[in-house]
């Protein structure tokens, strides 16, 4: 036995939670936390939050240096969960998170230019998806350790909003918003462990989302003419992560992932204005290619109640078109300390993202963005942390 390695799990668990969150790839957030299921005790609880602040901005718009500040906005995403025996060998877990999102506010110079280019000049845009889920997992004996069997389902909500200056209306703002009800998904997943040296296999699937606002949850809302119905679907991505860890000394253990997200199912997000002068059908183009996200780090136990970690990930942008959803390369630390029933995560994360350079092409269904641009060398930082009880 490689004493101490069980405690290793507390750090290691703060960073990659970092890791996974602060800059995934595409619209990713918050991520269900499972791994609850696999804690000491009859009962646990975890909540925490991660806040993460995105420094991404234009270098050049059209053709000219940029003047605008940062576009991306900072967000925050919440996760809590709870977990209970049903049996000896049987557990679920009740879990809440933001799975996915994205916020953008434009300066001046960017909304001329769109506005220019095909009428429309983007001020805002985001949206948020909420989830919900319940997942058991149900463990037997197998070989030196313990074979899990896991699934369970989610229901996930939509809400999108978009504020542009539009040229045909005498350069008013107008509104587009629409949300959508919880809709159902499934996770399924295998796990093999012997705690003992802290060994732990897992690989968990977790499946697509289509999203399908009606006109009754959708308006279109303009200064000069008034408010009107709108409508929209689009899909959020199923994935696969594989998550695998190991005791490789006293008090060190070495771990890493890979997960694959389908984000080539968001060619386009499509939308329907009924009942104004803008009235007929739209789309907002992304054209993304599937990602991959990679991370490998190392935890060390500094004493029985003290275990810190640190992680590299990488992260396979996305874009193809017009997004600077670019290569990412995030490093994470995280601390643990740890009483009797009780423990305090707390991390930190920093996220270089690759340049890159866009098209104009402003032609819908076409590649390209409205008006040509590049976006350096950037930056995002985060900080996180939870508090678990169990007994």
């Amino acid at each position: 036995m490689l004493k101490g390695n069980k405690t290793v799990l507390c750090g290691l668990l703060c960073a990659t939670a970092l890791t996974g969150n602060a800059m995934a790839g595409g619209f990713s957030r918050g991520t269900a936390d499972t791994d609850i299921l696999f804690e000491d005790g009859n009962f646990a609880t975890r909540m925490g939050a991660l806040y993460v602040a995105p420094k991404r901005g234009y270098e050049t718009i059209g053709g000219a240096p940029a003047t605008d500040g940062d576009y991306s906005d900072a967000y925050a995403v919440p996760s809590g969960a709870i977990k209970l025996n049903l049996h000896d060998n049987l557990s679920c877990a009740g879990t809440y998170t933001q799975s996915f999102g994205a916020a953008a506010t434009y300066g001046t110079q960017a909304i001329a230019a769109g506005r220019t280019a095909d009428g429309t000049g983007t001020i805002s845009e985001g949206f948020t998806s909420t989830e919900f889920g319940l997942t058991c997992g149900a463990h037997f004996n197998a070989g030196k350790g313990r074979l899990w069997i896991l699934g369970g389902g989610f229901l996930q909500d939509f809400d999108y909003s978009q504020t542009v200056s539009v040229a045909a209306l005498g350069n008013t703002n107008a509104t587009l918003s629409f949300a959508d009800k919880y809709r159902p998904g499934y996770r399924i997943g295998a796990a093999y462990e012997i705690p003992e040296i802290a060994l732990r296999a897992q690989i968990l699937y977790r499946s697509a989302v289509t999203q399908s606002p009606s006109s009754a949850e959708g308006s279109f809302v303009t200064q000069a003419v008034g408010s009107t119905t709108a409508s929209g679907y689009g899909t959020l991505p199923q994935s696969v992560e594989m998550k695998l860890q190991s005791g490789i000394a006293p008090g060190w253990l070495a771990f890493g992932s890979i997960k694959w997200t389908d984000w080539s199912v968001l060619q386009t997000l499509n939308y329907t204005i009924d009942g104004t002068p803008l009235a007929g059908d739209y789309q907002l183009d992304y054209f993304w290619q599937d990602g991959w996200t990679v991370t490998g780090g190392i935890g060390h136990a500094f004493t029985d109640m003290v275990s810190g970690s640190l992680s590299l990930t990488w992260d396979k942008g996305v874009s193809t078109t017009e997004d600077a959803y670019t290569n990412t390369w995030t490093l994470a630390s995280g601390v643990s300390v740890k009483g009797e029933r009780s423990e305090l995560r707390l991390g930190g994360a920093v996220t270089h993202l690759a340049g890159k350079s866009v098209a104009a092409d402003p032609t819908p269904g076409n590649p390209g963005n409205s008006f040509a641009y590049t976006v350096g060398s950037d930056w995002t930082y985060a900080v996180g942390a939870n508090f678990r009880v169990s007994f």
